[in-house]
């Protein structure tokens, strides 16, 4: 199978890969492949876009390789929730979902380069957030864990907040595992073209 290639630097996606047994290098996109989101850009339109942007990113940088490109957001009523600016920022999150369900939308693009096309599937997995307290809401900001997680929290961290209703817990961490699996599989049947032998 061709090598595998992570782009991003996420060290949590980084961690799903390593557990799960892929061997593989790290290649993050470049930060200008990442553009905001449109006024009506729908959350599972938007990281569809942004996991096939990144993905073209990285396979104009290499010569062989699978790519695998994603990018992950919360939603809730509509609104898009990316990564926090700041404390604040993060605490005005948190306070829209607080006893709410809502959901966090993965965009995967798989692209075996430089003989295969791009596969992008997306993702969605409810959750739940109990309702805050002001003083645990402001413990966790204080922990700082919210830093660079969609929707300014991380499931991984272990919240006993948040549960997951329906999906992929995975998914919630930003790489969707299973569907991962799946796509994989499918880029490892990709074969060089044939070389035309019949004389001329």
């Amino acid at each position: 199978m061709l090598p595998l290639i992570l782009a991003s630097s996420s060290p949590r996606r980084q961690q799903l890969m390593r557990e799960a047994g892929y061997e593989f290098t790290v290649m993050p996109p470049r930060p200008e492949a990442e553009t905001e989101a449109g006024d009506d850009e729908p959350a599972p339109m938007l990281v569809a876009r942004l996991a096939w942007q990144k993905a073209v990113d990285v396979v104009g940088q290499v010569t062989e390789g699978i790519v695998i490109a994603c990018d992950t957001v919360a939603e809730c009523d509509g609104h898009i929730l990316g990564k926090p600016r700041d404390a604040a920022h993060a605490k005005a999150m948190l306070q829209h979902l607080s006893g709410r369900a809502h959901r966090v939308y993965t965009g995967l693009c798989i692209w075996p380069t430089p003989h295969g096309e791009p596969e992008v599937v997306v993702e969605c997995t409810v959750l739940r957030m109990d309702k805050l307290a002001a003083a645990d809401l402001d413990a966790y900001l204080a922990t700082r864990a919210w830093e660079g997680k969609a929707g300014a929290f991380g499931y991984q961290d272990g919240p006993d907040w948040l549960h997951v209703i329906q999906g992929s817990e995975s998914n919630v961490v930003g790489l969707p595992m299973e569907a991962l699996k799946k796509l994989l599989r499918r880029a490892a049947k990709v074969r060089k073209p044939k070389k035309d032998t019949k004389q001329k």
